[in-house]
């Protein structure tokens, strides 16, 4: 009999799992892939649009809970969110997240926007636009980063003070697979892991760096060592920044890597599965099958949290007919009674991004404006109605409050 199993590895099913796990409660991880993380920008977002950019996020959440009841953060709190950020920070240190919710910064992608966060890591930090001088560097052999069209990009932005960005672009020829001329981000990433290959990239840097300029890179410095760009930048002699790349995601990666091997350390972690069957005893869930290798494994447990994500996983699915499901249980959704696109796609929400599970004060997933379908099933994550996350800027901060939420609430239910 297990205390809690948690569906799916994304930074909800971590987080939470290494929650339940810290207090006491015995785990089972179960993860059809291997997480949504490694597709995000290795940031920790709380808010970065209400609709406009957001400069405090705590202030711009609590008047967000305040004027749309139904959106996550009004079930959750400010108190949640801060606790949740600060819980996150203290778990993983450093030398893998800086920033902090009393501010958003904004630091560059690979298209030189600058994108508002709230946490990142210190391999950014040199990044956010304050009076400094860019030289944007490309590699030849990298494909889809353009260093003349990031640079371009800033110029005709401000930097925090309202001055114009300064920025010029580059390229250097870095060999790390021999002759191949179009390798990925992933490759020159474990390739500087290694401490000759940094040595090589910063003897072809110092030809092109002039005095007092802020080198920008690709996100690529170092996949499985945190310090890689720390090791970069000492022996340049310049602050050297990641510029986010699209995915996947070497940043996001590092930080799925470390959750992964937190939780690891801590529960069951179950890859390669998903559940296929659940058997209920009146309003009491009491077990899931989950396929394995060579045959269905049945588990006990007193709880269970679905963290699977929403449609970009495929948790949701909606079919031909416009009628939008949850494939892992098959469990009521809200806000499926409308009419779930429109055509204004960006002058207007789109109902569709906001269907998901209504859930209590302590996340369990209830029948719309009802009781609780079960009163040990939890939601945390993507799965959440009321939320256009990649329009607000807002997933990463529903996760971790909503993953915390849900693993507190067990616990005291197990208590």
């Amino acid at each position: 009999m297990r205390d809690a199993v948690v569906i799916g590895a994304g930074l909800a099913g971590l987080a939470a799992s290494i929650r339940l796990a810290q207090r006491g409660a015995k785990v089972t991880l179960v993860t059809k892939g291997i997480g949504g993380l490694q597709l995000g920008q290795g940031t920790i977002d709380a808010l970065g649009y209400a609709p406009e950019f957001v400069q405090h996020p705590l202030e711009a959440i609590e008047n967000l809970a305040n004027e749309r009841p139904e959106h996550p953060y009004a079930r959750l709190g400010v108190d949640s969110v801060a606790q949740s950020f600060e819980w996150i920070r203290e778990l993983l240190g450093p030398e893998r997240l800086v920033g902090s919710l009393d501010h958003n910064v904004r630091i560059p992608t690979a298209l030189g926007a600058l994108r508002p966060t709230a946490l990142y890591q210190p391999s950014m930090e040199a990044g956010i636009p304050v009076g400094q001088e860019f030289l944007i560097v490309g590699f030849n052999r990298l494909k889809d980063f353009y260093p003349a069209l990031a640079a371009e990009n800033l110029r005709l932005q401000k930097d925090v003070n309202g001055n114009p960005i300064s920025a010029r672009s580059a390229y250097v020829d870095l060999d790390v697979r021999g002759e191949e001329r179009d390798t990925t981000g992933t490759n020159f990433a474990r390739a500087l892991d290694l401490k000759e290959n940094r040595v090589r990239l910063v003897e072809l840097l110092k030809q092109i760096v002039r005095p007092g300029e802020t080198v920008g890179l690709p996100a690529v410095l170092g996949l499985n060592d945190p310090t890689a760009w720390k090791d970069i930048q000492e022996m340049l002699g310049h602050p050297v920044f990641e510029i986010i790349l699209q995915p996947p995601s070497v940043p996001g990666m590092r930080l799925n890597q470390e959750l992964t091997e937190i939780a690891k350390a801590n529960c069951r972690v179950m890859l390669g599965s998903s559940l296929v069957s659940y058997e209920a005893d009146g309003d009491r869930l009491r077990s899931v099958t989950i396929s394995t290798a060579g045959h269905p494994r049945t588990i006990e447990t007193k709880t269970l949290i679905l963290a699977a994500g929403g449609f970009e996983s495929g948790a949701l699915e909606i079919d031909s007919y416009g009628n939008v499901s949850d494939t892992v249980m098959g469990l009521p959704l809200t806000g499926v009674d409308t009419t779930l696109l429109n055509g204004d796609f960006w002058g207007s929400e789109q109902p569709l991004f906001k269907v998901g599970f209504d859930v209590d004060e302590h996340m369990r997933v209830c029948t719309p404006g009802a009781c609780p379908v079960y009163t040990n099933v939890y939601a945390a994550g993507g799965n959440l109605s009321g939320a256009t996350r990649w329009k607000e800027k807002s997933g990463d901060g529903i996760a971790l409050a909503s993953a915390l939420r849900a693993a507190d609430s067990i616990v005291e239910e197990l208590q």
